[in-house]
């Protein structure tokens, strides 16, 4: 049975890094849901590490043993944003739960909101844990603190509140296997999880793996699918598909329970998720360079940034080695 002891006694060194700056910022467009690329800040930010110690993360390398001094992320989004153009989202990624007391001081949350709370969109990520309870107030009271901000700004126009937007990691559908990810949610709790920001007018964007551990072959492709099917029925706007990565230590120690996922698989379902015309379906490409294998490697890269900026299916890139076929043939979905 895979502990939080098991995966910690596994890990090597964190990153050195500054409470006061934010790890990594960073510039993209991103599709929105009127079909026009959003130009997009996104912060990664220096905190305390995610109290979960999930076998396939590997984002603790960019986190701290402490909770940051006060005042520490608003100066972190602040200059952040400074080094980039102007933006109509920012993503505020924490490597865990933004309302995470021990990693984002809820005294900075009006702060935030302040320096954030001109633009369209705020995006910040969660685990449904940290969307229950006091949590769950905390979440609201900063909803409520972005529009209120954005209404006062003398740059808007359109007189509408910045909407917030949660990130929730389900990463599997499988039931078995998102047990065994030590992660402590269950189905029943991301489902519990995305009700509640529906009812609270919040838009939920969901990460989904492809082969995490314990998923090989073609049953990983469909589960991916699947994963964004619940994703869709419990309303989310945006699935984002993550091809897992090793190296953490753990990945390593679990074995043959590991199989590396292919760029053409990743491909397939993504083709599957737009088609479905239900939400926005993406790949997420950063160092996806890890999966080259082929001379075709390449192509499939640009092939998967044309669906991630159009939502529309991309001519095939052909290559007999890899001998991919259309999804309709080869997902049975």
């Amino acid at each position: 049975m895979i502990t939080d002891q098991w995966v910690v006694e596994r890990r090597g060194p964190r990153t050195a890094l500054d409470p006061m700056r934010a790890y990594s910022a960073a510039f993209e467009e991103e599709l929105d849901a009127a079909g026009a690329l959003a130009p997009t800040a996104v912060v990664f930010l220096t905190n305390r590490e995610c109290p979960f110690r999930c076998v396939m993360c590997d984002l603790w390398r960019n986190t701290l043993d402490e909770t940051v001094p006060p005042g520490a992320i608003a100066t972190q989004i602040r200059a952040a944003l400074q080094q980039l153009p102007p933006v109509r989202q920012i993503k505020l990624y924490n490597a865990g739960s933004f309302f995470d007391p021990a990693a984002i001081p809820p005294s900075e949350d009006e702060e935030i909101a302040e320096i954030v709370g001109g633009v369209d969109r705020v995006i910040v990520e969660a685990h449904p844990g940290f969307l229950t309870g006091a949590y769950a107030e905390r979440c609201l009271r900063f909803r409520d603190r972005l529009g209120a901000f954005r209404l006062k700004a003398e740059a808007t126009r359109s007189g509408v509140a910045t909407r917030l937007e949660v990130a929730i990691g389900l990463e599997t559908a499988h039931p078995e296997t998102l047990a065994r990810l030590n992660k402590r949610m269950t189905i029943e709790s991301f489902r519990r999880a995305a009700s509640f920001l529906a009812e609270h007018d919040i838009d939920l964007r969901v990460f989904v793996l492809l082969n995490p551990p314990f998923l090989k072959g073609e049953e990983a492709i469909d589960w991916a699918c699947r994963s964004i099917d619940l994703a869709a029925d419990c309303g989310a706007a945006v699935c984002s598909v993550i091809p897992t990565r090793s190296g953490n230590g753990a990945m390593e120690a679990l074995g043959d329970a590991v199989e590396p996922p292919r760029l053409d698989a990743l491909e397939r379902v993504v083709e599957y998720g737009i088609s479905l015309q239900r939400l926005r379906v993406c790949a997420d490409l950063w160092d996806v360079e890890r999966f080259f294998d082929c001379d075709c490697s390449e192509l499939r890269r640009t092939r998967l940034q044309q669906m991630n900026r159009a939502q529309t299916v991309a001519l095939p890139v052909p290559c007999e080695r890899c001998n991919v076929g259309s999804w309709k043939l080869k997902v049975g979905r």
